[in-house]
């Protein structure tokens, strides 16, 4: 029984949705995809060890909110990693939710028609729909674990998982990531802080329990056996924080703690100053690192797009430009093939 004098003062509206089960029955996993997702996520471990030798490079636009355009840029995408084997593993960054400083559009999963209807249950759909049909193409994908809940709708279908900037402190995405079976980086504060990271890093591979929700949409106590798959990610803070005297840092820091120094860089974000140009800058610096004997540095990550630049949403939503980001800028496509065949270039 709820008291209205002192209960949902400030909610409108509890509405029922899907629950993970039912939505995984509607977009079940093919043999295909579940060989995609593990060889994916056992590749990347073994990146993680070093047992594979390749970088692992996570690429593709700052959010996904036009699933045909998406679909595009996989298939480009798909040809490229099939192109590059031998010295990277490309995951497609596939990220669904979006974090923001005050308000904004939150995502294709909160808000799939970007008109604030916030219609989440179709948004998870379109989610689930776009994550299966880049499966069946054999191409891995990453994504953002923001939502601590759905999770539990998609999460089957990712190889890698990061825990972003402004939720690598948080206990409820710590106690999360301690559960998921693939690999998750953690970026540093947007500050630049790094102790922040490398604390995640150690709580996530120790057990947790916490209270979330069973694949059958139940309230349910959760008891993870702790993830060791974890490493940091740069992503600069109030100055980039990619270039050799920082990565030397983070080495240090990392084996004071008794964790093995893997390092993955964002090209993007502070470190390209939010300038999508800049990426190639970064990732120049990174090939002479490696090729100047660096050995923690395991993977970058980009942010492109099947076009240049950003927009923002018009009202009329037929005024989009296809293939352009809505969020942060990215680079086009044709960019992202040049600064990353020269990555491969440099590391002979």
């Amino acid at each position: 029984m709820v008291d209205p004098r002192i209960e949902n003062l400030n909610v409108s509206v509890e509405q029922a949705i899907i629950t993970p089960s039912k939505l995984k029955e509607q977009y079940p996993l093919s043999e295909k995809c579940i060989e995609t997702v593990h060889k994916g996520q056992t590749t990347i471990k073994n990146i993680l060890s070093g047992r594979d030798k390749r970088i692992l490079a996570i690429v593709g636009p700052c959010s996904i909110h036009d699933t045909d355009a998406a679909k595009q840029y996989a298939q480009k995408m798909k040809a490229l990693a099939d192109e590059l084997q031998d010295q990277l593993f490309i995951v497609m960054r596939v990220y669904f939710e979006k974090p923001r400083t005050t308000v904004g559009w939150k995502g294709l999963i909160n808000d799939p028609y970007m008109d604030n209807s916030c219609q989440i249950e179709e948004g998870l759909k379109q989610a689930r729909e776009l994550l299966v049909y880049i499966a069946e193409l054999g191409l891995p994908t990453a994504g953002e674990a923001l939502d601590i809940v759905t999770p539990q709708y998609i999460q089957d279908l990712f190889s890698w998982t990061a825990i972003g900037a402004r939720t690598t402190e948080s206990q409820s995405h710590r106690n999360m990531a301690s559960g998921l079976s693939s690999v998750v980086g953690f970026k540093n504060g947007t500050d630049g802080n790094i102790d922040i990271a490398l604390n995640a890093m150690q709580a996530v591979a120790a057990p947790q329990n916490f209270v979330s929700i069973n694949p059958d949409g139940n309230v349910a106590v959760v008891r993870t056996k702790g993830n060791t798959n974890t490493h940091i990610i740069l992503r600069g803070g109030k100055a980039p924080n990619y270039e050799a005297k920082y990565v030397e840092e983070i080495e240090h820091k990392l084996s004071r703690l008794d964790i093995a120094p893997r390092i993955m860089v964002d090209c993007s974000h502070a470190n390209s100053g939010k300038m999508a140009a800049n990426q190639k800058l970064v990732l120049e610096d990174l090939a002479k690192q490696i090729q100047n004997g660096n050995r923690s540095i395991m993977g970058f990550m980009i942010e492109s797009n099947l076009e240049f630049g950003k927009q923002s949403i018009p009202v009329n939503k037929d005024d989009l430009k296809f293939g352009v980001s809505v969020t942060d800028e990215c680079l086009d496509w044709e960019s992202t093939q040049e600064i990353v065949r020269d990555f491969c270039k440099n590391l002979k």
